[in-house]
């Protein structure tokens, strides 16, 4: 099964560090995109264009419903999801990880969700 790295972005794409950095370095993150796939990553917004802002916790949740939707549409993927927004935009895990309580099977969560996503598969901590 062909995995997809999903991470936190900015809706810039500029993918300067944390997840984003190793997603453009290691996984074909491409610049200038801040929202969707490419390469072997997808990029989930959690600031705004301007990198220093994040972005509010509703517009976290609809970039999510996307992503899902995305991750409903290609079974044969397997979406390794890190903890989105919990690094630099400044989310906890409490106010992230319950998004993706309804998530398909082909999402494997970061083992540090595991106290929200009981039922989710996890592929360790990034």
């Amino acid at each position: 099964m062909n995995k997809v790295f999903v991470f936190g972005s900015n809706l810039a794409g500029i993918h300067g560090g944390g997840a984003a950095r190793v997603a453009h370095k290691q996984h074909g993150a491409e610049w200038g995109v801040g929202e969707g796939r490419t390469g072997d990553s997808y990029a989930l917004p959690t600031k705004e264009t301007d990198v220093y802002t994040s972005r509010s916790l509703v517009d976290v949740a609809g970039s999510v419903e996307s992503f899902m939707e995305y991750a409903v549409a290609n079974p044969d993927l397997e979406f390794q999801v890190t903890r989105i927004g919990c690094g630099l935009a400044g989310f906890t895990d409490e106010d992230i990880a319950p998004m993706f309580k309804h998530a398909p099977s082909n999402c494997l969560f970061d083992s540090a969700w595991q106290p929200w996503l009981n039922n989710a598969r996890f592929w360790g901590t990034f």
